[in-house]
């Protein structure tokens, strides 16, 4: 491993350890040649995933997206970050688990979907109708309905 302080490549590890999300490893390192410590993390490396978009573009998958519409629907709702980083892990452990090459963008969308009922009914309403691109207040309420007959059966 190169020293990001000096450029040699005389380094060696003094402490490992798994990281905070258990799906990495960090290393302490220190340089031979300059003295000074760093810290390095390995990761498992998986095959690419390309995510096919509903007008059928293609782009890398990116897991900042699933997470910044989970922030999204989750604004302002008893959620913490710990558990919108459980949901997201959940989600991203079922996509590597397809182990497919690609994979479209709704089958990611009905993951995270099922996953946010059981999280927190508003957020889930909020994410499904952007996702769904509720059209109307009939298609919205159908919806809301569903939500309410879930959480208490015959109080609809």
């Amino acid at each position: 491993m190169k020293c990001p302080f000096c450029g040699k490549d005389e380094t060696r590890v003094i402490d490992s350890r798994p990281a905070d999300d258990n799906t990495s490893i960090r290393r302490r390192r220190i340089c031979d040649s300059c003295g000074k410590r760093f810290t390095t993390y390995e990761k498992v490396e998986t095959i690419p995933i390309i995510i096919i978009k509903k007008d059928n573009n293609r782009e890398p998958y990116d897991r900042s997206k699933i997470e910044a519409g989970i922030l999204r629907a989750c604004h302002k709702r008893p959620v913490s970050a710990e558990q919108i980083t459980k949901l997201v892990d959940s989600v991203e452990a079922e996509i590597f688990n397809m182990e497919k090459r690609e994979i479209k963008s709704r089958e990611i969308g009905e993951l995270v979907m099922n996953k946010m009922k059981d999280l927190e009914p508003v957020a889930y309403v909020r994410f499904a109708s952007v996702y769904r691109e509720f059209k109307d207040i009939n298609t919205f309420m159908d919806e809301l309905k569903d939500v309410m007959n879930k959480e208490a059966p015959g109080k609809a």
